[in-house]
């Protein structure tokens, strides 16, 4: 879905490994949202020039997109006891378009788009792309709803104040500065890297926390934190272990472990929760798939809960 401000890019100036392959879950392809009955948008954004590390993550929403297969065919996603597409309606905008080499053709045009998305009254689900797309879309959110509490897993904080102006590290750094999310209310998990505690604006579970405490303590300082407020969420894949999740441009080890993420997510439910990312997929330094099916993964154990928030039903899990 092409943007519309000063900055859209044509078809033919697109990036070459913009084109979509195919969409997540194989839900249907939109080109414009007038008169659409879809509940979540996602869009893909392959733009990877903020990051430090190692470069891919422009390959990332095709590597999910292309693992969400695997997920497509159970119906009833174990353990939901109801399947989405009989609550949910999803539908897939494709990739942002921006220009090759001029990243603020990216800024601008991806907060346009999702600010498409929110005057439609739909959510967003992004797959990134490194983490710098998040800031744009954290402009549009807070446009309509104000600061947001924000749920941020992640091997580091993205706070650090010492960047380059398009940098990955710094997006939340940028974020408190700019009003865009509520401190109070917002927490990060999984860290496992240097920052600066003193001052810290967010509260901190560290990935040696949640290894000894486990999803359950985790959810209860989640819910505690973010109270009522609207919640997005934004899930570095970083943030699992890289013996989940090799197949990212900064892997660090002792992170989180899948079954924790997705007990973690799955365990959202009554939060107000309204868009969700899934970023820094790397496909190229990927095994066998199983980073960009651990972003699906996430992804869609998430649209199963804005599904049982709007009272679809729930797990057949006990806790």
């Amino acid at each position: 879905m092409n943007s519309k401000n000063n900055t859209t890019v044509a078809d033919a100036d697109m990036p070459l490994y913009s084109a979509l392959g195919m969409t997540f879950m194989q839900c249907p392809n939109v080109t414009s949202l007038t008169n659409s009955d879809a509940d979540v948008v996602v869009t893909g954004v392959p733009f990877d020039m903020a990051t430090s590390g190692r470069s891919g993550a422009r390959f990332g929403p095709q590597g999910v997109r292309q693992a969400s297969i695997n997920l497509s065919w159970e119906g009833a996603r174990w353990p939901w006891d109801f399947a989405l597409d009989d609550h949910l309606n999803l539908v897939d905008s494709g990739n942002v378009a921006f220009k090759h080499g001029e990243p603020q053709s990216l800024v601008e045009n991806l907060e346009a788009h999702i600010q498409t998305i929110m005057d439609a009254d739909k959510q967003a689900l992004t797959f990134g792309g490194d983490h710098f797309i998040t800031l744009p879309i954290l402009r549009a959110y807070a446009k309509k709803h104000g600061p947001v509490a924000l749920i941020h897993f992640d091997a580091h904080t993205d706070t650090y104040s010492g960047g380059s102006k398009y940098d990955h590290g710094t997006i939340f750094h940028h974020a408190v500065e700019e009003g865009l999310v509520d401190t109070k209310h917002s927490i990060q998990i999984g860290i496992r890297t240097a920052y600066t505690v003193k001052d810290h604006p967010f509260e901190v579970l560290d990935a040696a926390w949640v290894a000894e405490h486990g999803p359950k303590a985790v959810l209860e300082r989640i819910k505690a934190r973010v109270g009522n407020k609207k919640t997005y969420v934004s899930f570095d894949i970083d943030g699992l272990d890289p013996s989940f999740a090799p197949g990212t441009g900064t892997p660090v080890v002792g992170g989180i472990s899948m079954d924790c993420a997705l007990k973690t997510i799955r365990g959202l439910q009554g939060i107000d929760v309204i868009g969700m990312d899934v970023v820094e997929v790397a496909p190229a330094y990927d095994q066998s798939e199983i980073t960009a099916l651990a972003g699906a993964t996430l992804a869609l154990e998430y649209l199963y809960v804005l599904a049982a928030n709007r009272g679809a039903g729930g797990t057949s899990l006990s806790s």
